[in-house]
């Protein structure tokens, strides 16, 4: 129904500016109406009209074209536009789903991109829940989503690692891995990152014997040798980082259809960028590869080394391609730091050069660092990380302090809503008691509301048929109404690529139930059967959002 509106006053706008006009819609306070505008106030100027006379005029060509739909059309102070909808266009507004205006498209998420060898911090537990939501969105707008995970198995920080670990085991002596407790394993090897990049930094004698190990690597995983001994330390450590991985990724339900390991697409970067240096998109500089965005307003940056291996950059490149081979997508979006924002403005700017298709359909949205509420940063290259588990076991600990119950579940809610429920962007301050409060606005407040309404309706055997004829109750009408702006929120905020305002609704929404729920009485009231319906539609709406959020959605706790 808002779109019906904007729609409606857009056109009466064009005919009277005689030409295009954005239409703003805000939510006013209910004794105004259901929608407010102020179209007139904007058109005036250009018009050369008083801004009341015009509302008025506007006021009556809305009320003439959407007559079954509007009850009420009124004007306020200089020339705003109040409209309230008929009791049966709210109702029939309310049983509306989402559009599926993505019908059709294909679309490749790509998110978390841990490196295996070193260990999943905070940054990586955000993008992971961020990501899946997206992808979530997408989908139910209807878009067939790819969910991709993007590693670096091979590169220096890889050499770094290993580096450490021959210094540890004595040199390559694979069979001393069995010494390793399989549970301190990933943090030995974070340990083992931290302590290689910090002698390549510190070291200058360290720095030479890396760099022919990152050779190695490569030529380990171009020849796929897994007999030599450097090879065995290497494929055995690796797949202990991706079974860490995939312990995480259980853990908070999400599932990956696709991971490229740097190794798979190194090769094709490799191609396409000295492809391109012959066409002259690349440049040759100190015997390395460069892009030079100094004319585009951005910098330079290396795509090939002057050992003539493939950078971060040069690897990117071929991730795109092998994402669009693979999946031919109508978008691709990938989720990252900050830190990242200028690197890949580089990369996405050289790709534009020679596949324009690529670089156009592609998205990259960016976020804050992750700390939690004391401060503690991150910083994986000197061992002072917050890790992913840090987050999670602070949110079980601040879980414990208010309920006997440590359910897993609560746990995840509150972590992810804490993330989700902030606009993607910002640095992220994740605050654990205020997480799990469930008076607040917090995901576990979201699962006990669920819950409540469920035992509501679990009070009721009998089924309710659909109310055809609604003679709303000011109470009734008011959680209606905040029910019917589902969608329309929903639509907004998958072509946004926001949760947060899903998340802001949902939290909205389960307050205006609170209010409903004090004051209408609901199971053996004379008007059971419109109050149940409206309770079973809310209990709906809110595990739909749930869901979308990668949320569960427990009848009890």
């Amino acid at each position: 129904m808002e779109d019906l509106v904007r729609s409606a006053l857009a056109d009466i706008a064009a005919s009277i500016a005689n030409k295009v006009i954005s239409i703003e819609l805000d939510y006013p306070d209910q004794r105004f109406g259901d929608f407010a505008t102020n179209v007139a106030i904007k058109l005036a100027s250009e018009v050369n009209a008083k801004p009341q006379l015009l509302a008025q005029t506007i006021a009556t060509a809305l009320k003439n074209k959407l007559k079954n739909e509007l009850s009420e059309v009124t004007i306020a102070g200089p020339g705003f536009i109040n409209i309230r909808l008929t009791d049966s266009a709210v109702l029939g507004e309310m049983k509306q789903e989402a559009a599926k205006p993505l019908s059709g498209q294909s679309a490749v998420v790509e998110f978390s991109d841990p490196n295996p060898f070193k260990i999943l911090h905070a940054g990586h537990l955000y993008t992971s829940i961020v990501g899946n939501t997206i992808a979530n969105l997408l989908e139910n707008g209807g878009a067939t989503v790819h969910r991709v995970n993007y590693g670096g198995d091979v590169g220096l920080h890889v050499a770094k690692s290993i580096w450490a670990m021959l210094n540890f085991l004595g040199g390559e002596e694979p069979s001393k891995l069995e010494q390793i407790d399989p549970d301190k394993r990933s943090e030995w090897m974070s340990e083992m990152y931290v302590h290689g990049n910090t002698a390549y930094e510190d070291d200058e004698s360290a720095k030479a014997p890396i760099v022919e190990l990152n050779k190695r690597v490569y030529a380990i995983q171009e020849s796929k040798d897994h007999e030599s001994a450097l090879a065995q330390i290497y494929w055995t450590t690796r797949d202990w980082s991706y079974a860490e991985f995939d312990r995480f990724y259980a853990r908070l339900q999400i599932h990956f259809d696709k991971f490229y390991p740097e190794s798979e697409v190194a090769q094709v970067g490799l191609n396409m960028v000295r492809e391109q240096l012959a066409k002259g998109v690349f440049k040759l500089s100190d015997g390395a590869v460069v892009f030079e965005g100094e004319p585009y307003g951005l910098h330079t940056r290396v795509f090939i080394n002057s050992h003539g291996l493939p950078t971060y950059e040069g690897k990117d490149i071929g991730l795109a391609e092998l994402k669009m081979r693979d999946f031919k997508f109508s978008r691709s979006i990938i989720i990252t730091a900050n830190e990242q924002q200028q690197y890949m403005a580089v990369v996405l700017k050289a790709l534009e050069q020679f596949a324009p298709e690529l670089a156009e359909h592609t998205t990259h949205l960016t976020h804050g660092m992750v700390r939690l509420s004391g401060g503690k940063k991150m910083s994986s290259r000197r061992g002072n990380i917050l890790r992913a588990g840090d987050v999670l076991d602070e949110a079980a600990s601040a879980a414990a302090k208010i309920s006997a119950n440590n359910d897993d579940r609560v746990v995840l809610a509150a972590v992810k809503y804490a993330f989700l429920k902030q606009r993607i962007g910002g640095d992220v301050i994740y605050e654990p008691e205020e997480s799990v409060n469930i008076l607040g606005n917090s995901g576990p407040y979201l699962q006990y509301a669920y819950a409540r309404a469920s035992s509501i309706i679990a009070k009721v055997n009998e089924s309710t048929n659909a109310v055809e004829t609604p003679d709303w109750q000011p109470g009734e009408r008011t959680l209606a109404l905040k029910l019917s702006r589902f969608a329309a929120t929903l639509n907004i905020a998958t072509a946004e690529l926001s949760p947060h305002l899903l998340c802001t609704y949902l939290y909205e929404l389960t307050q205006e139930f609170n209010r409903f729920y004090e004051s209408n009485r609901v199971v053996g009231d004379e008007r059971e059967a419109i109050r149940l319906y409206l309770t079973k539609l809310y209990a709906k709406r809110l595990k739909q959002g749930l869901i979308l959020l990668g949320i569960e959605a427990p009848e009890r706790l």
